[in-house]
């Protein structure tokens, strides 16, 4: 395949993906605070007592309508986050798992044993990680139905990808430029978005935000353990493969 003329391609698409996880979880929180905003100014119209009796309004009563107004519509505001969290982690496995599926097709015997034990351990601990993260959701952001189709998401994308690969295998030119091009946009582009989940929503999260920035050495230390052994783990597999 000839050299593209911009040497840097890769890591651009890794860039847009990156950035385009990062613009929707930004539009995304900007439009919850705008519908929280909304939503309180609308119940604040409505509890408010009418004018003429404005004097005899007590201080309680004031109480009760600017707790109403601000706590209820936190958490509604930190649920619909936490569930738009979880959905762009799962677009960024999608895209990743659907490129797995084809691969494992088309590579060819030569190294289809070797690519399905790596692909085995690979969607393992991604399925834990994507299920953890869904089970996690709260009542108030998904429903059981919701959290079903989501796991089922994951579960049915990679076969998917298989039977795509299995359709096109009679075509398919793993030399062919432009089909090279397009299985590398895709991977690029999924890395991206899958270093903006993991960096921001789970690392950032759980170590900076979370329950592990107070937590005992213990759990820290077997928490630091098992990170750096899955970033090892992971390399290792992705050089052997």
């Amino acid at each position: 395949m000839p050299e593209l003329p911009y040497e840097a391609t890769t890591a651009a698409i890794f860039m847009a993906g990156l950035f385009l996880s990062f613009l929707v979880d930004y539009i995304s929180k900007r439009f919850l605070l705008w519908r929280q905003s909304k939503r309180s100014g609308q119940d604040a119209e409505a509890t408010a007592p009418p004018t003429g009796d404005a004097k005899t309004a007590s201080p309680a009563n004031s109480a009760v309508i600017t707790s109403h107004g601000s706590d209820g519509h936190v958490d509604l505001h930190s649920d619909a986050d936490a569930k738009i969290n979880v959905l762009v982690l799962e677009a960024g496995i999608i895209f990743h798992s659907l490129l797995i599926g084809i691969t494992l097709v088309v590579s060819g015997d030569a190294f289809f044993i070797t690519l399905f034990i790596v692909i085995l351990f690979h969607q393992m601990f991604e399925g834990l990680a994507l299920g953890t993260c869904i089970a996690a959701l709260p009542p108030m952001a998904a429903s059981m139905l919701s959290k079903c189709l989501m796991a089922a998401g994951f579960t049915l994308v990679t076969p998917i990808g298989m039977a795509i690969g299995i359709g096109v295998l009679d075509k398919f030119n793993g030399s062919d430029p432009s089909t090279l091009i397009a299985i590398g946009t895709l991977d690029a582009l999924s890395a991206g978005i899958l270093a903006w989940v993991g960096i921001h929503e789970m690392l950032a999260r759980d170590w900076l935000h979370g329950g592990l920035v107070s937590a005992g050495v213990l759990r820290t230390g077997v928490a630091m353990f098992c990170l750096i052994a899955g970033m090892a783990i992971m390399s290792l597999l992705g050089k052997w493969a």
